[in-house]
């Protein structure tokens, strides 16, 4: 990702500081993209600038996370864009808000597919149609693909909330978040113990009907439903959009203008853009509110009581 972070931040001409951990991936970053990338404590290379900088991108592993973000906001970074999950837990969250709020700094969370172009299309239609009345989701991950692959510590163990969360955020961001909901777990994996088979449902705050389901040990993919008076509108996969009208049983696939996403990770070029220039585009996810998110991850997980 810090790849990705760094073709469009140079594409926009900014002038950007890379700082590392590790002198193999750093060295691999150098020859890749012909930038020097800056080791050992980030902390102490950061203070040696002659000013420090006004914006930051955190993009280590996610045990890495809080602690980065925590110090870059001590450091006195006023305007810090971190990965998601930023945790594998809610009470991991609240030291990193009491600093935010010490500090006074604006922390937010890249979750880059809100910034799809096939999203902004269905929000713009979803709109026009008078809104969603329901909406179904699935978060299926191919086991048999992540189990294998050798992650940092913690990852796989907290795959649900490291990668799922994608579509959880993005389903919730289109249809609205729980305000109520029941939730379902069984199965485990190896490395994934606290759960394989998800499924569950509720009413979003736009009051919404909604549903889920996941199954880690069966074939399935990621998807999202979303359904107005009118149309039905399926992101799957996330970067299409299709459109199935009322009285008809075809989707057709809607026209997207999307030169950034022919180049770039998708949805990451309008996101770093609207950090840096539009910090009140609705569609950037504050720290606040992701903490208030959490539970709602936890409960699908089933690591919070129901």
């Amino acid at each position: 990702m810090a790849k990705e972070y760094y073709r469009v931040l140079h594409a926009m001409g900014h002038s950007v500081l890379v700082l590392g951990r590790g002198e193999q991936k750093a060295k691999e970053f150098e020859e890749e993209l012909g930038a020097r990338v800056f080791t050992g404590d980030y902390r102490a290379v950061l203070k040696e600038q002659e000013t420090m900088p006004e914006y930051a991108v955190a993009a280590v592993n996610i045990g890495g996370l809080c602690t980065v973000t925590q110090e870059l906001m001590r450091l006195g970074i006023p305007n810090i864009l971190v990965e998601k999950p930023v945790a594998y837990r809610w009470e991991d969250l609240v030291p990193l808000l009491q600093e935010q709020k010490k500090a006074g700094a604006k922390v937010y969370v890249a979750y880059n597919r809100r910034f799809f172009a096939s999203v902004q299309e269905a929000r713009k239609r979803i709109r026009e149609d008078g809104g969603v009345t329901s909406f179904h989701f699935e978060f299926t991950e191919w086991a048999h693909k992540v189990g294998p692959v050798k992650r940092p510590e913690g990852e796989k163990e907290g795959w649900i909330f490291a990668n799922s969360t994608h579509v959880m955020d993005l389903a919730f961001f289109l249809g609205g978040f729980p305000k109520e909901m029941k939730s379902y777990t069984a199965g485990g994996l190896d490395w994934h113990p606290g759960g394989s088979n998800y499924a569950g449902a509720g009413i979003s705050e736009r009051d919404a009907l909604f549903s889920y389901q996941a199954n880690w040990q069966a074939p399935g993919r990621w998807a999202i439903e979303v359904l107005t008076t009118k149309r039905r509108y399926y992101l799957k996969p996330m970067e299409t959009l299709q459109i199935q009208e009322l009285g008809s049983v075809k989707a057709e696939p809607a026209e997207l203008a999307a030169p950034w996403e022919e180049r770039y990770k998708p949805g990451l070029y309008e996101m770093v853009n609207a950090f840096l220039n539009h910090p009140q585009d609705d569609r950037l996810l504050t720290l606040e509110e992701h903490a208030g998110h959490f539970p709602v991850y936890e409960q699908i997980a089933g690591a919070r009581k129901r």
